[in-house]
């Protein structure tokens, strides 16, 4: 047999033997066929998602002067969370503020002097449009003045602070990952061949493995498409508001009454 094809064969071997290692992190896949338990019951694996996540970056270059909340605090939506040394940032707006008084005023004397034929329409156009380009320079630096705080877009927690007070960063830099476990769904993998027994509104129970504890549960959509290679269809379920305790990344079984 030539060298390369034992070397095909081998590697094929390898792949095969290692591949359920390869999707061993994700919930969804632990248990791809569902299992019954009694008549009419089916259970499939899922996994809680918060609706409200985000990794929250700089928008602008600068030193970081304040992050008042570490690891695993609450926040409340508007809280600021970053704060960045914007003192050259302020002092531009300062002039350019400035800059838009004097153009302002430059344009009532200009309008004076026209109204006595003293200047023409020329003079007077070309004030309106030095004021103009002054407002729209203090605009500009409104907005990076507004960028020296990362305010807090939801009510949520800190998972991991990326950076550290007194740190300069670029723009761009991952600053904070945030969560709200307030709004948390279950994403569950279920056979296709549920497709036709399943409707939005439909209600059945999911028990997280941390906490042992039923919940029940509602279908709140279905994915768009169906995975051709395992045939299994994305359902998204909503959580009752008395669940509590839960945490974005819980994952646990979901409970089905499906009729054959």
């Amino acid at each position: 047999m030539p060298r390369h094809s034992s070397l095909s064969t081998l590697l094929g071997l390898l792949i095969l033997a290692f591949s359920p290692l390869l999707w061993a992190d994700d919930p969804l896949l632990d248990s791809p066929t569902p299992t019954a338990t009694q008549p009419g019951e089916r259970q499939v694996r899922g996994v809680l998602r918060a609706q409200n996540q985000a990794v929250l970056s700089s928008e602008l270059p600068g030193r970081i002067i304040e992050m008042p909340f570490s690891d695993g605090q609450d926040f409340n939506k508007g809280d600021v969370l970053v704060r960045f040394d914007c003192s050259a940032y302020q002092a531009q707006l300062n002039a350019a503020q400035a800059a838009t008084r004097a153009t302002r005023e430059e344009l009532n004397h200009k309008k004076q002097l026209a109204a006595l034929n003293s200047v023409g329409r020329f003079e007077v156009a070309l004030a309106e449009a030095r004021q103009a380009q002054a407002q729209a320079e203090t605009q500009v630096y409104q907005v990076q003045v507004k960028r020296c705080s990362v305010v807090a877009p939801f009510n949520g927690r800190v998972v991991l602070r990326r950076a550290q007070p007194h740190e300069s960063v670029a723009s761009g830099t991952p600053l904070l990952d945030v969560v709200d476990n307030g709004t948390l769904e279950i994403y569950l993998l279920v056979p296709s061949s549920w497709l036709s027994r399943l409707q939005p509104g439909q209600t059945f129970d999911f028990t997280p493995d941390e906490t042992g504890k039923p919940l029940q549960a509602t279908v709140k959509r279905l994915g768009a498409r169906i995975d051709e290679g395992s045939q299994t269809l994305l359902l998204i379920g909503s959580l009752s508001d008395d669940a509590k305790g839960l945490l974005a990344g819980m994952s646990g079984t979901a409970q089905f009454q499906v009729t054959e």
